[in-house]
């Protein structure tokens, strides 16, 4: 059974329950809530989702406001009881890839492209147009909520970076029902998938989606560590676990589980 879901009828034909609020401070933190209230009344792929998120939440506890009406906010619950938990650090990469392929679908016909910044940054023409988050939720440690933010009405003057970037501001339209019920079905065949494979990503065929769509590899990159450091080299490869391989002076492995990745054209003199 879906719920206060018209206006989205293919997200609901694929989704449990389609939960749209009219505005709320942030969906990953509703959901979270919910969960704890009620977990058998939100099972895998429920979906909570507004166009008025008044405090959303982004990786490294970054914050930010959108004008209402501009960005489209929805946290979808997974059961990931069948993922061994070694391979759960996967999540948030399968769901930028199942976001960055329906991202994609929406821009068919056009001459702009969709690709992945790892970890799961979606860019439009290298501008990010939506970012991810995940998290476990406390006392459900089978649960993860995926929080997904797509900027699609938000005019170029309201981006908050020089590095975002909309549908709006390239000239397009988004068709949110169908955006959902895309990355929806992307999200859930590739958990499967890796639920299928116990958790080994390269059988799963997900590690090379991910690399297929990642415009990371094969870029000069600056990445900003979690101890305050910035490794600079090329990005080379996803490894198995999920995590970034980037290659310094052209010989030297530096393996990267966390941190900010800038593509860059060339690293500066010191």
């Amino acid at each position: 059974m879906s719920y206060s879901s018209e206006g989205f009828p293919l997200a609901a034909a694929v989704s449990p329950r389609v939960q749209v609020v009219e505005t709320t401070d942030s969906t990953n933190a509703d959901v979270v809530r919910h969960i704890a209230e009620a977990p058998h009344e939100w099972p895998h792929l429920s979906l909570l989702l507004t166009g008025d998120q008044r405090a959303g939440r982004g990786r490294l506890d970054r914050t930010w406001v959108t004008p209402p009406g501009t960005a489209l906010a929805v946290s979808v619950v997974i059961d990931a009881a069948a993922i061994p938990a070694a391979a759960r650090g996967w999540i948030p990469l399968v769901a930028g890839a199942a976001m960055t392929r329906a991202v994609g679908a929406q821009l068919a016909g056009s001459a702009h492209t969709a690709t992945l910044k790892w970890p799961n940054d979606v860019l439009i023409d290298g501008g990010k147009v939506c970012g991810i988050l995940a998290e476990v939720v406390p006392g459900h440690s089978d649960v993860v909520v995926v929080g997904s933010g797509v900027n699609t009405r938000m005019p170029r003057a309201d981006l908050p970076v020089d590095t975002a970037t909309s549908f709006a501001a390239v000239g397009l339209t988004c068709d949110e029902d169908r955006l959902l019920a895309d990355y929806l079905a992307a999200l859930d065949e590739q958990l499967t998938a890796l639920a299928a494979a116990g958790g080994d990503a390269a059988a799963a065929g997900v590690l090379a989606e991910v690399e297929a769509l990642c415009s990371t590899l094969g870029s000069d990159v600056a990445v900003s560590l979690p101890d305050g450091q910035t490794l600079w080299g090329r990005a080379q490869r996803v490894d198995p676990d999920g995590r970034l391989v980037v290659v310094q002076d052209g010989e030297y492995e530096s393996v990267v589980s966390a941190g900010d990745v800038v593509h860059v054209r060339s690293r500066p003199r010191s």
